[in-house]
């Protein structure tokens, strides 16, 4: 499980440093990938292969499936862990993420999110304005015992209608 919000400076070379307990876990490397925001998604191997084999079952006729999975899968790359266990950024991603120096990688349970300072300081407050939203559910779907079903992606939970 990846928790917690970890200040970082990306170096000269685009290489950030990840924190020791989250390595822990991620022998294997990650994969990054765009996020659903202006962020970088780290991404454990094992749950990148279970989110590849779900959409490789989507047909890709409809075209916000052949969106999704140009958002995800036209930047994504492995990234494995230098001997000071640091990963390199790839140009492409720090731009879509609008990344420069300072960092933010948040543990948002399963994955890592990776923010520049200035849109995760955007991106804080709406999360604590919203928060009330989360335990009463959002766009009328529920945690918990909720009135809709939510099905799997991976470890993602998704609603059932998507």
């Amino acid at each position: 499980m990846f928790m917690g919000e970890h200040p970082y400076r990306v170096d000269e070379k685009g290489r950030v440093p990840f924190p020791p307990v989250f390595r822990e876990s991620l022998e294997s490397g990650v994969v990054l990938s765009r996020g659903l925001e202006k962020c970088i998604v780290a991404y454990p191997v094992s749950l990148w292969e279970e989110i590849t084999a779900k959409s490789s079952i989507l047909p890709p006729a409809p075209a916000r499936v052949r969106r999704m999975n140009r958002h995800m899968f036209a930047l994504a790359s492995y990234a494995k862990f230098d001997i000071q266990g640091r990963i390199l950024l790839p140009p492409l991603l720090r731009s879509y993420a609008e990344i420069d120096e300072d960092i933010v990688m948040i543990g948002v349970n399963n994955y890592v999110e990776i923010w520049g300072k200035e849109n995760w300081a955007s991106e804080e407050p709406q999360i604590f304005e919203e928060a009330w939203q989360f335990s009463e559910g959002v766009d009328g779907y529920r945690f918990g015992n909720g009135s809709h079903k939510l099905e799997s992606y991976g470890n993602l939970e998704l609603p059932a209608r998507i």
